[in-house]
């Protein structure tokens, strides 16, 4: 569903258009997404090509690097991306811990960490999950003893997405056990260079390697490195998990998982030798699929417009994630089914595009079951859907 754009929105939308058509290379765009992204080196190529257009972080304020756009036109470049084909940055840097930093944390802190993870010279990972504290994050046990000038941090992260890929974790750990739990946790900033860490490869069903466990034993961290006031880091989290929520709706990526389905449609047959775009079953579902994401962009919009205003977002964008997990979910599914017998789990090297040989099958087909696989988890990562329910439940409708 196109929505009706004023003319200002038009231009910027065909600017968009132009400089996508112009600055992604073709090996880019046809890329096989496995899991969240695409392979590092040709990421980090699109984050170059964006930075220094001054587009690669849409919602930071143009003070901090940002490009000072609307709510309607982060819209618009997120669809024209999507339309494009255009992979999707890594988020923990730009969308998570960017916007902590530039809120509160010190002028330090924003000289040292915002330059890096603008230019995507810098990656960032995210340690918040532990195997005792996943939707109930409060309940993490990762400790920060503070000696001098120095935090000593001991404990463990788990399903720590590309942290051996990445040069800083920003963490969640327990600065007092005396308190309530949400009151005595700090927020801090950690080199992943420093001595005492240790990373952990968990290979997932896709069979490949998005995440990780990691241990820190001992490991020291500047005091410097504590965003800001220590035991307010609960705060800070609610805020970032506010700002991934806004995101993490996937609203542009369902709607080129549609583009593609139908693609796939057009091309796969049934038993009765008609393309399945055909079948009247298949539109059905394809068009309820249609109308549930029309609702969620309208209410990603509706969102998006009140963080614009000024309006601190709060338990209610749970049902974004809750609906846009679920939506991916059900266009994963629906591939699957088209694919039919071509979705078959393929070798690792031919997902990662590291083998010639064709594909058996359909090239819509390799990646199929790899995301499918992967996209398992959606409901899980970032708060499990059942926990969103909860939080609804409680602070929205007061039950």
């Amino acid at each position: 569903m196109q929505l009706k754009e004023s003319e200002a929105a038009g231009k910027f939308r065909s600017e968009v258009r132009r400089f996508i058509e112009e600055a992604l290379p073709e090996e880019i765009a046809n890329a096989p997404t496995v899991g969240v992204s695409i392979e590092k080196r040709l990421l980090k190529k699109w984050h170059r090509a964006l930075y220094e257009k001054g587009w690669v972080a849409p919602s930071w304020p143009s003070d901090y690097g940002g490009p000072g756009w609307d709510v309607t036109q982060k819209h618009i470049f997120q669809e024209e991306c999507a339309r494009a084909n255009a992979p999707r940055l890594m988020a923990f840097g730009l969308t998570m811990v960017g916007p902590v930093i530039y809120t509160f944390g010190n002028e330090a802190q924003k000289a040292q960490h915002l330059p890096g993870i603008l230019s995507g010279d810098v990656w960032w990972c995210q340690g918040y999950s532990e195997p005792g504290a996943g939707s109930d994050l409060a309940s993490l046990k990762t400790k920060a003893v503070r000696k001098g000038d120095h935090y000593i941090v001991n404990g463990q992260k788990i399903w720590t997405s590309y942290a051996h890929e990445a040069d800083w974790i920003f963490c969640l750990v327990r600065t007092d056990e005396n308190v309530k739990q949400q009151e005595g946790i700090s927020f801090l900033l950690i080199d992943m260079k420093s001595p005492g860490i240790e990373v952990r490869p968990i290979v997932t069903i896709d069979g490949l390697h998005h995440l990780n466990e990691v241990f820190f034993s001992d490991v020291k961290v500047p005091v410097e490195n504590l965003v800001g006031e220590e035991n307010k880091g609960w705060t800070y989290a609610k805020f970032l998990l506010a700002n991934e929520r806004t995101g993490i709706a996937g609203v542009p990526e369902s709607k080129r998982r549609i583009t593609q389905l139908k693609k796939m449609a057009s091309e796969e047959r049934d038993g009765d030798g008609k393309t399945l775009i055909e079948d009247e079953g298949f539109r059905r579902r394809l068009a309820e699929l249609e109308i549930k994401l029309a609702s969620l962009e309208f209410t990603n919009l509706r969102k998006l417009a009140e963080a614009a205003a000024g309006k601190t977002l709060g338990a209610e964008t749970s049902a974004l994630k809750i609906i846009g997990s679920e939506l991916a979910q059900e266009l994963q599914t629906l591939a699957v089914e088209l694919a039919a017998f071509y979705a078959q789990p393929f070798h690792r090297d031919q997902l990662l595009g590291l083998v010639s040989q064709a594909p058996v099958g359909p090239d819509h087909a390799v990646t199929v079951f790899s995301n499918y696989a992967f996209g398992r988890a959606t409901t899980i990562y970032g708060g499990s859907n059942e926990i969103q329910r909860g939080v609804l439940a409680k602070a929205v409708l007061g039950l």
